[in-house]
């Protein structure tokens, strides 16, 4: 059996899981997120514990069954507590502030990007003397939020000798030594 899969998933209170037919619905305080279940792959809700079972043994049954699981377990934590990323802007000059929905970020090009972010995500910038600009991105659904910070991230990408670029706070970056005279 999968070992993630065969896990049962713990529905906190204020959080409503509903299942009909071959969709999964999530309401809790902080939004509500639909999914479509895998074909083979069933839901049991017994009180306040989630269980998924699949038909047969196949390789691709085995997948779906772990992914259904961790897509269901997000969902329940995104709707409940909810997701964050942050994003640190490491370079001479670069700026990020926002109004409202709408990110500006000053990367070191000849024009700062203006980006619009979806409404489901929060956008929050942090600009101390001293420290270098942080962007906080925070929603209920995880894969919303990491595709804005990587989109984000995509503008300018932390390169390997100096490090200057927009990466993930708490990133480890592989650094090289650059020339040797």
């Amino acid at each position: 059996m999968s070992r993630i899969g065969k896990n049962p998933v713990s529905i906190p209170q204020g959080v409503d899981v509903n299942v009909n037919e071959n969709l999964i619905t999530v309401k809790g305080k902080l939004g509500e997120l639909t999914q479509t279940l895998s074909e083979g792959i069933t839901v049991d809700i017994n009180e306040a514990v989630i269980t998924l079972d699949r038909a047969t043994e196949s390789k691709d049954h085995k997948a779906q069954h772990g992914l259904m699981r961790a897509l269901l377990s997000n969902m329940i934590e995104g709707v409940s507590k909810g997701w964050t990323k942050e994003l640190e802007l490491v370079g001479v000059g670069y700026r990020a502030s926002n109004q409202g929905q709408k990110l500006d970020l000053a990367l070191g090009f000849s024009h700062n990007i203006v980006l619009e972010v979806a409404p489901e995500v929060k956008v929050e910038t942090v600009s101390e003397k001293g420290k270098n600009p942080i962007i906080k991105l925070s929603s209920f659904d995880k894969q919303l939020v990491g595709q804005v910070a990587a989109k984000i991230r995509g503008f300018r990408r932390p390169e390997p000798y100096k490090g200057k670029g927009v990466k993930f706070v708490g990133e480890v970056l592989r650094r090289k030594a650059g020339k040797s005279a």
